[in-house]
């Protein structure tokens, strides 16, 4: 039996640890907060995250990365993409000689404009083919449910990508593998900025037609800068493109989408953070580094900096909507 360590117990982690176990895998969850880790080996549930979700009662939870890290073949990293770098800097030294590191942040690093598997190379100084990256539309709470979805597992090295497949491959969860890394991680990193304008657009009064529209032009935005950085453009009309920016930018269970939402009701930043349980939006930190990245590579993104003026530089909702309605028109 493969053991893995799921480093992070949000509603993420802890959906795909659930996944793993139920799989047949040995899975051992590392949790920030001690009382978050009694709770889950005591009570097999995690109340913060996923309230009302029984978890196998295989799963052990620790709040001490190096016991959950022993022996481990695979360590899921389940943290925010902004505090990866800074968790990694503590955990590498645990970090098993031949261990895979799956990556389930979603997100461009601010400041070094690293995608996560970057940092995760930069800091523990592993081969990048034993880093792997996981994306798709995988709203946590679904899954957790065992409602039926599909994701991607992207590795460089093929026989990593298939030794994570079937170990979380279950009845209603359905890992592909794929050897383009950076398609997965702009895509994943991409969407969560695009459901904050739609969830801005929604809030705004805007219906379908509109949001719509900021999903397709959203996927061009997310094409171009894939592409611009060596992915495949497939792999962007896929699960990891299309898929998850479908499920984030329309799904009420979107912290991202559910963000933008309160914005566009005219909210402040700090009550959009209320109403997404104070857990992480990603796209608002990622905007800006994504739009930066975009700036380097001379990619035109209009509804990325949108999304960045609104949530950093204090542009009215109002006004970023009119602004992308206003653009000039073009040939699609």
């Amino acid at each position: 039996m493969s053991k893995a360590a799921v480093l992070g117990a949000g509603s993420w982690g802890t959906a795909l640890a659930k996944v793993m176990a139920e799989a047949g895998t040995d899975v051992t969850m590392w949790a920030r907060r001690e009382e978050v880790a009694k709770r889950i080996d005591t009570t097999h549930e995690n109340s913060d995250y996923l309230p009302g979700i029984a978890l196998p009662s295989s799963i052990r939870a620790t709040h001490h990365h190096e016991e959950a890290m022993a022996g481990a073949d695979f360590i899921v990293l389940a943290v925010p993409s902004q505090s990866l770098r800074g968790n990694l800097e503590q955990w590498k030294g645990s970090i098993g000689p031949d261990a895979t590191l799956l990556s389930l942040a979603k997100g461009i690093e601010t400041g070094t404009l690293m995608r996560m598997s970057q940092v995760i190379v930069s800091v523990t100084g592993v081969e990048p083919g034993r880093v792997a990256v996981l994306s798709g539309p995988n709203l946590a709470h679904e899954i957790a449910s065992g409602q039926p979805a599909a994701t991607v597992i992207a590795c460089s090295d093929s026989s990593r990508a298939l030794a994570l497949q079937d170990a979380c491959a279950t009845g209603y969860f359905r890992p592909y593998t794929n050897s383009d890394v950076i398609g997965c991680e702009i895509g994943g990193a991409c969407k969560n900025v695009i459901a904050l304008a739609c969830g801005m657009a929604a809030g705004s009064g805007f219906g379908d037609n509109t949001v719509a529209s900021i999903i397709t032009r959203g996927l061009a935005e997310t094409i171009r800068l894939g592409v611009a950085l060596g992915a495949k453009a497939s792999t962007l009309a896929g699960l990891a493109g299309v898929g998850d920016l479908v499920a984030t930018c329309t799904s009420e269970l979107s912290r991202n989408r559910t963000f933008g939402e309160r914005l566009g009701r005219g909210g402040s930043m700090e009550s959009a953070q209320k109403a997404t349980n104070g857990q992480v939006a990603e796209g608002v930190k990622s905007c800006t580094s994504v739009r930066a990245l975009a700036a380097g590579y001379d990619v035109e993104m209009p509804l990325t900096d949108a999304v960045h003026r609104v949530c950093h530089e204090g542009m009215a909702v109002s006004d970023a909507i009119g602004q992308l309605l206003g653009r000039r028109t073009k040939p699609e």
